[in-house]
């Protein structure tokens, strides 16, 4: 879900009050400036609205339920799960796809219905929502476009505490993801010379055969030769009856 997303999602849920005449005065009294003040803060967002009609500024206040301690720990494992929502979130981004990770936690950002909405305003006129509600409703959109940090403070997490819990839980899964490491059997020698390939030169048996015997002057040919010589002879030549004169040995 991306900041523009966010914004409509507000938007398509107050609009569905089919209050269109009331909406748009609200839209064009925020566009205007007419919406002196906006602060948002564990589930209650305020703000001071004067229309160009009204001789004072009211206040209009937008409240929804704060998330609890076990829902926002289900949001924020799932967050920490994904780097790149982390990474993003840490540079100041709304992550496309972040309405997901908390439908699959049971939760949304922005309310679905008016039920989970409580408004009130200072003006008291009715019918609910007036003109300085609805041009609040404009002016938190825009503020989520502006600093999509803005929709998590709704729902009663602050940004600094959001982004502390994400670096937590992703330096606490580096080191279970190390320790798993460190705990991973190391390999046997007979492993290791599996991984190579094959054990040792004096080891290869004759032919590649399992149980074959071992030439004595393996050695000889597994080696670089030396540039030695003896009365023009390869020293590797001279050395080499000695070595087929020692016992062959066969495999166990």
């Amino acid at each position: 879900m991306t900041d523009d997303r966010l914004a409509v999602a507000l938007l398509g849920t107050f609009e569905s009050l089919r209050m269109g005449p009331t909406f748009a005065r609200g839209r064009r009294d925020e566009r205007a400036g007419h919406v002196r003040s906006l602060t948002i803060s564990g589930s209650l967002v305020v703000a001071q609205v004067r229309g160009p009609d009204d001789a004072q500024a009211f206040r209009a206040r937008i409240a929804v339920r704060s998330f609890g301690a076990s829902e926002w720990a289900a949001a924020e494992a799932r967050l920490a799960g994904e780097a790149r929502y982390v990474a993003q979130l840490l540079d100041g981004r709304m992550p496309d796809g972040i309405g997901s990770v908390f439908a699959e936690a049971g939760l949304s950002l922005v309310p679905l219905s008016l039920d989970e909405v409580a408004m009130d305003c200072s003006c008291e006129r009715w019918p609910m929502p007036c003109v300085h509600l609805a041009a609040t409703c404009y002016a938190l959109a825009r503020s989520f476009q502006e600093d999509p940090f803005g929709a998590f403070a709704w729902r009663g997490r602050g940004r600094d505490e959001l982004l502390a819990h994400l670096r937590e839980l992703r330096s606490a899964q580096a080191v279970t993801a190390q320790e798993s490491v460190e705990a991973a059997p190391a390999g046997s020698p007979e492993d290791i010379g599996d991984f190579w390939g094959s054990s040792v030169a004096t080891r290869v048996p004759v032919g590649g055969r399992p149980g074959a015997a071992t030439r004595p002057d393996a050695l000889l040919d597994q080696l670089d030769p030396p540039p030695l010589a003896q009365e023009g002879q390869p020293i590797v030549d001279v050395l080499r009856p000695a070595y087929l004169a020692l016992p062959e040995q066969g495999t166990r």
